[in-house]
């Protein structure tokens, strides 16, 4: 199996993955990535640091070679009332 990184991007935020996981192939890949994505938002919202506005966040995947996938969305919520 080979050895993937997730490097998170959460606005101007960056964490680099320094462990990576061993996955079995790019599917598996793909799949962890849309996880992160899915976490990330949800502590975004738990932690209260979301202020309403549009936001980015991303997993950039990359393996010895250099990148091999980016899984990206913004997350926003529109207030009607307050």
């Amino acid at each position: 199996m080979k050895r993937y990184y997730f490097d998170l991007r959460d606005g101007d935020a960056v964490s680099v993955d320094e462990e990576g996981l061993e996955l079995p192939d790019i599917e598996a890949v793909q799949e962890e990535a849309a996880r992160s994505l899915v976490d990330m938002a949800k502590d975004a919202v738990r932690g209260r640091r979301f202020n309403g506005f549009g936001r980015g966040m991303e997993v950039e995947v990359r393996d010895e070679d250099g990148p091999v996938l980016q899984a990206k969305f913004t997350f926003e919520i529109d207030w009607k009332k307050q």
